[in-house]
């Protein structure tokens, strides 16, 4: 249960990790993340659509495995 007390914390937290994936971002453009087998693109003329699919699937299951060890 999260208590009103909490929310600013979480707030700061979060916008902490919104500015390291921020600054990370050239670098996990270097590793090819958004562009992995399985990823959706189709470019049409005027229009592009994108659906980075394998690319979440893999952060999902490393964010789960993160908060899984750090939680013991």
């Amino acid at each position: 249960m999260i208590l009103m007390g909490d929310i600013p914390r979480l707030l700061i937290i979060a916008g902490l990790i919104l500015v390291v994936i921020g600054l990370a971002w050239p670098l996990i453009g270097k590793l090819g993340l958004g562009r992995l087998p399985g990823d959706i693109a189709i470019e049409r003329e005027g229009f592009s659509f994108y659906f980075p699919i394998t690319t979440m699937l893999l952060l999902s299951g490393v964010l789960t495995l993160l908060f899984w060890i750090f939680r013991k």
